[in-house]
């Protein structure tokens, strides 16, 4: 092909993001296509009269975006075309269509999500009193709030009330708060063996133990509780009894009731992280609900609504309401109340069940094509879940395959 010269006339920005995309349109237009090689920097500075480094940021820019690839020793290369939207626009709130495949992240469906936005956003300019959303709430409005999560709550199976209702930002803020609220630095959090990455890094931080404790079948073994509250005096019981992170389980009734008597016999508070609880189309009750007196249940609308609705609730027993609710003031005062505000409206209107089923129904289509993908493999996975866990053969570590996998451009 002839050397790549673009054309950065009439691109707003900085010189280095003109070029970014002036690379980006040019590979959409086919002028670039999957593998050709760029220029060496200092020849196309040279011909575009911008300094090297401006075109060495422009590179790293599009490196970064995954438009294009450096080798070491060879040079730049194209690393694959860009998606047009079939409108020919770039659609709003978009997923990179371009670089590495990213299986290392469990991003939900936006789906109508931003039709639904736009409408409650008008709903509420109409309304009037938009200030008042970038203001501390008034009680009236943060019991209002919290009347939308009771109900979220509810439709898991979980009896509750306003009272018991805590909003964060978002489930992980829960898990954190509690965490805050709950454990003292030396005590000891018993968990699944295989748990949420997360959980690791803020028990670290609280300076809490973490005892990772056997699983089967179906999530974590009783008697491997048994066992370790034999041996050490733990504080707290943390799972995640349906669509576990990262193995896929789903807890049965029984186990869920047998892990609540457990709590109950060895005075462990029950931590009990539910953010995928509602997509399955048939789950038990929480365990939360056969143990509530020393239970704290956190979910939120982030996996089940749409991803950026960073609303979590927190329900909790009389005794602990009070410090978890500090412990959110601690770290973040409150939820942004706009946030809050299109939570509890879509909740109450019915929009946060409709974008859940279509979060149902696109993890249905995703579920369907990894499985013809991974036909003859093992794996275990939930016809409704949005991740799945793939055991590997004996020949094949866990961070070898991750790096394999890497050099063919997949993320796990």
């Amino acid at each position: 092909m002839a050397i790549w010269t673009p054309s950065l006339k009439g691109r707003r920005g900085t010189r280095a993001l003109a070029l970014v995309e002036a690379m980006r349109a040019d590979i959409m237009a086919g002028l670039l296509a999957p593998g050709d090689r760029l220029p060496p920097q200092r020849d196309l500075a040279y011909r575009l009269g911008l300094s090297p480094h401006t075109v060495m940021r422009a590179y790293a820019e599009a490196a970064r975006r995954g438009y294009v690839r450096g080798e070491v020793g060879r040079g730049t290369y194209v690393s694959s075309p860009v998606c047009r939207h079939q409108t020919g626009e770039d659609p709003v709130l978009r997923r990179p269509e371009i670089g590495p495949v990213d299986f290392s992240r469990n991003l939900p469906f936006v789906g109508e999500s931003e039709q639904a936005l736009a409408a409650t956003l008008a709903d509420l300019v109409r309304a009037g009193g938009l200030a008042d959303y970038l203001d501390h709430e008034s009680n009236d409005v943060a019991l209002r709030h919290r009347r939308a999560g009771a109900a979220w709550v509810a439709m898991t199976g979980l009896s509750t009330s306003v009272e018991k209702i805590i909003l964060t930002c978002g489930a992980q803020q829960g898990i954190f708060a509690t965490f805050a609220a709950v454990l003292h630095p030396g005590d000891v959090l018993l968990t699944e063996a295989l748990t949420y990455a997360p959980v690791k890094s803020i028990a670290r931080h609280l300076g809490v133990r973490i005892v990772g404790l056997p699983m089967d079948r179906d999530g974590i073994c009783p008697e491997a509780i048994e066992a370790a509250c034999r041996q050490h005096p733990a504080r707290a019981l943390y799972i995640t009894p349906t669509l576990q992170t990262p193995t896929a389980v789903t807890m049965g009734e029984r186990r869920r009731r047998i892990i609540a008597h457990l709590a109950d016999a060895h005075d462990l508070i029950l931590i009990e992280d539910d953010v995928f609880g509602l997509l399955p189309q048939s789950v038990p009750d929480p365990v939360a609900a056969f143990a509530p007196q020393r239970s704290v249940y956190i979910t939120g609308l982030s996996k089940t609504a749409a991803p950026g609705l960073r609303v979590g609730f927190v329900h909790a027993p009389d005794r602990l309401v009070g410090a978890i609710r500090n412990a959110v003031i601690m770290s973040s005062w409150m939820p942004p109340p706009l946030m809050s505000e299109i939570a509890a409206q879509w909740v109450a209107d019915g929009t946060a069940e409709k974008l859940k089923e279509g979060q149902r129904a696109h993890a249905s289509r995703r579920q369907a094509m990894a499985c013809g993908a991974l036909a003859g493999f093992h794996y275990h996975t939930d016809p409704f879940g949005s991740h799945l866990w793939l055991s590997l053969p004996e020949h094949w570590q866990a961070d070898a395959f991750s790096a394999a996998a890497a050099d063919f451009g997949v993320r796990v």
